[in-house]
C-alpha cells in the first residue's frame, strides 16, 4: 500500500465522503484535521462516524484513528472486500448518504456487493433511493456495470424522524470500465415518477400525482406517475409523503428530480397540491439545466471516467453544481487527473442553459482485488 508519505492533509469537516473514497480507491492514506474544532459541539458527527464504520465493514485491513474529541481522523484504507454486509445508518441523515459513496466504490470490490441499510429512505437533504434507483443505475450502465445482479430494491420505506426504511443493494464487480462518449442528451421522450405516502391517508398520493401531472401534462403527454402506499411494519416509524420525478430522453439520459415533506413535527405543514407542483417545477428546472448526467450523479461519472481505461472519454453536463467543483480537486490531489472542461453555450437551436463538455483520459485504474476465477 501508499507509504505515510504520500498520505493527504485536509482541514474541516465539509467534503468528507469524498475525501475517504478517492483515499480508498487510491490508496492513499488522508488526515482530516480541524473537524468543527470551533463549534459548540466539536468533532464528528453520528451520521459521519456511521459512514467511517460503513466503509470499515466494506473492507479489509483499513486503519482508522480517530482523537478523544473527534476532530481529527486519519484513514488508512485496506483492500475493498465486498461480500454480504448489513449497515445501520444514522437517521440525521438519508440512505442516500450512504448509497452515493456506495456506488463508486461497489465495482471495484473483491466479492460482488450486496447490502442491505436501514434508516432513512427519503429526506430533505441527500438524494432518496428512488432517485438514485433511476439516475444513478443507469450510469453505471453506461460504464459496462450492468447485468442481472444490479439492483436497488427497496423493502420498507422509512421517512425523518424515526426512519425504519430498508433497502438491499447489489452491485456486480468488473475488472475495468469502458470509456463513454456521452455528448447528445437528445429529446426528453417520457415522463415517469413515484409518488408515495406513509402512514397519512392514500389519498395524499393521488393528490399530489393530479397536481404534478397539471403542470407536465402542457409538454408532454407520455406521462406515468406511479403510486406507493406502504402500510404496516413497511411504512417506518414516521409519517410523510413525497413525489420523485425522472424525464428519459431519447438517447437514454436519465434527469431527476424531488421534493418531500417535511418531518411530523417540524416546519409548517406542506399539501400534497403545492409538493407535486413544486416537484414537477424542480423537474423542468434540471431539464432546463440538462446534460447527459443530472445534477446529483455529475461526480459520480466523472469518477468513473477518471478510474476508465486509458482512452478517451467525454461527456457534456449541465452547469457544474459547488460539490461537483470541489470533487474535481480532489481528483487532481488524489489522482493527478485533470478534465479538459469547455463551455458551449446554449445557442438559438439548443434550449436550455449553458452546457459544459468535460473530457479526460482515464488512468486505467484496474480492480486488482478482484479475484481470478
Amino acid at each position: 500500500m501508499a507509504t505515510p508519505a504520500h498520505s493527504l492533509s485536509y482541514a474541516g469537516c465539509n467534503f468528507l465522503r469524498q475525501r475517504l473514497v478517492l483515499s480508498t480507491l487510491s490508496g492513499r492514506p488522508v488526515k482530516i484535521r480541524k473537524i468543527r474544532a470551533r463549534d459548540d459541539n466539536p468533532g464528528l458527527r453520528d451520521f459521519e462516524a456511521s459512514f467511517i464504520r460503513l466503509l470499515d465493514k466494506i473492507t479489509n485491513g483499513s486503519r482508522i484513528e480517530i482523537n478523544q474529541t473527534g476532530t481529527t481522523l486519519y484513514y488508512q484504507p485496506g483492500l475493498l472486500y465486498g461480500g454480504s454486509v448489513e449497515h445501520d445508518c444514522s437517521v440525521l441523515r438519508g440512505i442516500g448518504y450512504y448509497l452515493e459513496s456506495l456506488l463508486c466504490l461497489a465495482p471495484f470490490m473483491k466479492h460482488p456487493l450486496r447490502i442491505v441499510l436501514r434508516g432513512v429512505t427519503n429526506d430533505q437533504v441527500d438524494p432518496s433511493v428512488d432517485v438514485l434507483k433511476t439516475t444513478a443505475l443507469p450510469v453505471l450502465k453506461q460504464f459496462g456495470i450492468d447485468g442481472e445482479s444490479l439492483e436497488l430494491k427497496i423493502v420498507r420505506r422509512g421517512m425523518p424522524p424515526g426512519g425504519g426504511g430498508e433497502v438491499i443493494f447489489s452491485c456486480p464487480i468488473r475488472k475495468v470500465l469502458k470509456p463513454i462518449q456521452l455528448t447528445d442528451p437528445g429529446k426528453i421522450k417520457r415522463i415517469r415518477g413515484m409518488a408515495y405516502s406513509v402512514r397519512v391517508s392514500p389519498q395524499m398520493a393521488n393528490r399530489i400525482v393530479d397536481s404534478a401531472r397539471s403542470i407536465l401534462n402542457k409538454f408532454i403527454p407520455d406521462i406515468y406517475i406511479y403510486t406507493d402506499h406502504m402500510k404496516g411494519i413497511n411504512s417506518g416509524k414516521s409519517p410523510g409523503f413525497g413525489l420523485s420525478l425522472v424525464a428519459e430522453t431519447i438517447n437514454g439520459t436519465f434527469l431527476g428530480a424531488e421534493l418531500t415533506s417535511n418531518p411530523q413535527g417540524q416546519g409548517v405543514a406542506v399539501l400534497p397540491e403545492d409538493l407535486g407542483r413544486n416537484c414537477a417545477k424542480l423537474l423542468l428546472e434540471e431539464i432546463y439545466r440538462g446534460g447527459c448526467v443530472d445534477s446529483t450523479n455529475q461526480s459520480l461519472a466523472l469518477l468513473f471516467m477518471t478510474l476508465g481505461q486509458q482512452d478517451v472519454s467525454k461527456v457534456l453536463l449541465g452547469p457544474l453544481s459547488p460539490y461537483t467543483i470541489e470533487f474535481l480537486r480532489h481528483l487532481k490531489s488524489f489522482f493527478q487527473i485533470m478534465f479538459k472542461i469547455e463551455t458551449k453555450p446554449c445557442g438559438e437551436e439548443r434550449k436550455g442553459g449553458d452546457k459544459v463538455l468535460m473530457t479526460c483520459v482515464g488512468i486505467g485504474f484496474s480492480n486488482l482485488s478482484k479475484t481470478l476465477k
